[in-house]
């Protein structure tokens, strides 16, 4: 058994909390900067390159990549030899949100009640999701969620006979209908299978993962590819000028589902996906 000292996890997320909202993943960057070239319209191709600028100047001035700093969403996968000393894993956890948050200066918008809409003043609390794994480390994602494109969110509970194009075109057409609103080009993340909150679970997950890996089985694979493709076909191109690049990643998660049902969750990512890791 290995003891973990609970300060460690909260300057751990403080640090994630700053990087996330001020460094892109290296191969998100990339991967705009190499679109630029990929639009032939002048308005298009100047939208393209303004993100660019922006993601320059924040490195430049240091300050965050999006004004929008989002809700903090952390996923930990906890060894299962891990014992947490000198206090609670979880209040470790918005311990450094908060600190993050006010330390980097970065926009709180967590309102306490969904009603009475009250900021809380520090962000928090996180939305939390933590795992029991094999092991003694901590591996901790923050992946601040900007609610541009987290409204444009979809979840459907499709039934087993629905046709593998049923559901592109479902996923397609979540991705029309949010127009501009989510800030493109977009990755997007599906959830197939599940249960009702597994899904959606899967779909924002597949957020996290590296725009420069694709799912490991060739025939969801193939689907990313393909969703990938027509939904750059909708044109509706950088912040909705119009444009070839709509998307810039798909990424499909799946889990085992019951026999009666076929659940499908997209959820968006505007152009600054952002997420940091780290592991203690």
């Amino acid at each position: 058994m290995r003891d973990i000292d609970v300060s460690l996890v909260s300057d751990a997320v403080r640090e994630l909390c700053i990087k996330a909202n001020k460094v892109l993943p290296a191969n998100l960057e990339q991967l705009i900067r190499s679109s630029v070239s990929l639009e032939n319209s002048e308005p298009a191709r100047g939208v393209m390159n303004a993100l660019c600028e922006n993601l320059d100047a924040a490195k430049e001035l240091d300050i965050p990549i999006c004004q929008d700093c989002g809700m903090a969403v952390v996923f930990a996968e906890v060894g299962q030899e891990v014992h947490f000393v000198n206090g609670g894993f979880e209040n470790a956890v918005n311990e450094g949100v908060g600190r993050g948050y006010k330390d980097g200066y970065l926009r709180c918008s967590v309102v306490g009640d969904p009603l009475r809409r009250v900021n809380t003043g520090d962000n928090t609390p996180a939305v939390l999701h933590t795992r029991i794994v094999p092991g003694d480390r901590v591996k901790i994602t923050v992946a601040p969620k900007g609610f541009g494109s987290e409204n444009m969110s979809r979840l459907k509970m499709f039934t087993p006979s629905v046709s593998r194009d049923e559901i592109i075109e479902w996923i397609v057409d979540s991705v029309r209908a949010a127009g501009g609103n989510p800030c493109p080009p977009i990755v997007l993340g599906v959830g197939i299978g599940g249960d009702f909150e597994q899904c959606a679970l899967l779909a924002k997950k597949a957020l996290c993962r590296s725009v420069s890996v694709k799912n490991s089985d060739e025939f969801y694979a193939g689907l990313e590819a393909e969703l990938l493709e027509k939904i750059n076909a909708l044109k509706i191109g950088p912040q909705g000028f119009g444009g070839n690049v709509t998307a810039l990643s798909v990424a499909v998660e799946t889990a085992p589902t019951h026999i009666a049902g076929l659940p499908v969750a997209v959820n968006f990512g505007c152009h600054v996906t952002r997420h940091a890791e780290i592991i203690i």
